[in-house]
């Protein structure tokens, strides 16, 4: 049997948006920048800018941290959880 041709609905009648030609902006270390070599896990308020709003601690390419520094960033925000310094999760008013 021959198929009939037919028009998808997402091009019927909608013209598409021309995007501007933008390029994301280059992420640099934060602690590579500051010059910063030991990462404290008592600093709660820096080490809060690496976690997201439910406590999870933020991609690499979303922070644009190095992989050096990622890794002990992650050491302190453990080490932070661990002595009740930081939260394990975010809040706990959203339930389902």
């Amino acid at each position: 049997m021959a198929r009939k041709a037919t028009s998808s609905s997402s091009s019927k009648g909608r013209k598409r948006r021309e995007r501007p030609d933008r390029r994301p902006r280059k992420l640099v270390c934060y602690f590579c920048t500051e010059k910063i070599d030991y990462i404290d896990y008592k600093d709660t308020a820096m080490l809060r800018r690496f976690m997201s709003d439910r406590a999870k601690i933020r991609a690499r390419r979303v922070t644009g941290t190095c992989g050096r520094h990622q890794r002990e960033l992650a050491v302190a925000i453990k080490n932070g959880r661990e002595l009740a310094m930081l939260p394990y999760t975010g809040l706990q008013g959203d339930s389902r």
